[in-house]
């Protein structure tokens, strides 16, 4: 009986063999199987799995939340016109709730179990922070990342594809429109994390290549809203403009405050704060405060690339910074998958990012090469208008 069951296993082992598959214990996932390099995130048919780590509960969930809805919007299109090479694209999203801890245990599970051939769409410089070690273990595409910071651009890492524009590049945009508005008592309001030192940093250089000095700044613990001292210190300096690199909600509370103290001040607020979260807590409070932002106005529908989004994410009304910027961000990953061949790994996807050269969205441009994975540094200046809505 032994020999005889020993004979069978030996002649399926030669059927299965002949149709490419191979046998694995049922402890083994995929990638354990497969490894965490080159052959990671392979496979010749099924979905194509792409995993998202992000904030979607806790104070700082728009962006996470935005980005998902916006790159859905992208792969289902794609998917509903036959897939890329013929296979669907499924987006797996987990819940960090902002928390580095629970990042790294989705991004075990997304890059290990899930098999995800790329991580897309991260949120939070505390949970990315957490993550950057992972992406070299499992040798894992990280795409469109909500986050401006030098980490994620300095040193270069083959895995990284930045999709929009550093906070030194908004920052230096932000300051240079308020020294041409002529304002030079500039201070600072930050929140004590990588963001808001990230937002100094930028500040600081920019207002030193104009040989000006910051007037005051005051910092927060980041999702606090105990900004009355820090309010009252700045609003004391007496600063023509004030930046904000703090979440919306600490923003709003600060601004709020300012104003009541009397401040006439122009606020200029950074794209992380998450532009609809900001709007909604300020109120009337909130026209003719600016924000920078990294993609273009999203409910501009005289243009393609507005046009194409308003249609896909279901119309104005779902319309957001956020989302735009998720969508773009999928649709940059898409250009990518279609050449990376009918059964891509994660190297090959690093290939073919790096093969894209530059992709015009409409006039949203994104370009990669080989030792540079920074697509764009489109920033664009808005104000809070009436009823909370954005303008140029």
């Amino acid at each position: 009986m032994h020999f005889a069951f020993t004979g069978l296993v030996k002649r399926l082992a030669r059927v299965v063999g002949a149709f490419g598959y191979v046998f694995v214990t049922a402890t083994m996932t995929p990638a354990s199987a497969q490894g965490a390099g080159a052959g990671a995130g392979a496979g010749a048919a099924g979905d194509i799995v792409i995993g998202q780590s992000a904030a979607l509960s806790g104070p700082a969930d728009e962006i996470g939340k935005e980005m998902k809805a916006g790159a859905e919007a992208c792969f289902n299109a794609v998917n509903l016109a036959g897939g890329v090479n013929g296979r669907k694209i499924r987006l797996v999203s987990l819940d960090d709730a902002g928390e580095p801890e629970r990042a790294k245990a989705n991004m075990q599970k997304l890059a290990g179990d899930e098999n995800a051939l790329a991580l897309f769409g991260a949120t939070g410089e505390h949970t990315i922070k957490a993550m950057l070690p992972l992406v070299d273990k499992f040798k894992i595409p990280f795409v469109a990342a909500a986050s401006g910071e030098e980490n994620l651009r300095e040193p270069f890492n083959r895995y990284i594809f930045n999709i929009r524009a550093s906070y030194a590049d908004e920052t230096e945009r932000g300051i240079d429109q308020l020294v041409r508005r002529s304002a030079s008592k500039i201070a600072l309001f930050y929140q004590n994390d990588p963001f808001g030192r990230a937002g100094l940093a930028g500040v600081d250089k920019a207002m030193r290549s104009r040989k000006i000095g910051i007037l005051i700044f005051g910092s927060v613990d980041r999702n606090s809203l105990n900004v009355a001292s820090a309010a009252q210190s700045i609003n004391k300096a007496g600063p023509q403009a004030v930046v904000i690199a703090t979440g919306a909600r600490t923003a709003a509370a600060f601004i709020r405050e300012m104003k009541k103290l009397g401040s006439n001040a122009q606020f200029f607020v950074l794209s992380s704060a998450g532009a609809k979260t900001l709007a909604g807590e300020l109120g009337e409070d909130g026209r003719g405060v600016a924000v920078s932002q990294v993609v273009p106005l999203p409910t501009t529908e005289g243009e393609p690339l507005g046009r194409e989004y308003i249609k896909q994410i279901g119309g104005v009304k779902n319309a957001s910074f956020a989302s735009l910027e998720g969508y773009i961000g999928a649709r940059v990953l898409v250009e990518g998958l279609k050449k990376a061949g009918k059964s891509p790994t994660r190297e090959s996807l690093v290939d073919a990012m790096e093969r894209l050269g530059t992709i015009d969205l409409a006039g949203y441009k994104v370009k990669f090469a080989p030792g540079n994975h920074n697509g764009s540094n489109m920033v664009e200046l808005t104000v809070i208008g009436a009823q909370g809505l954005y303008r140029r």
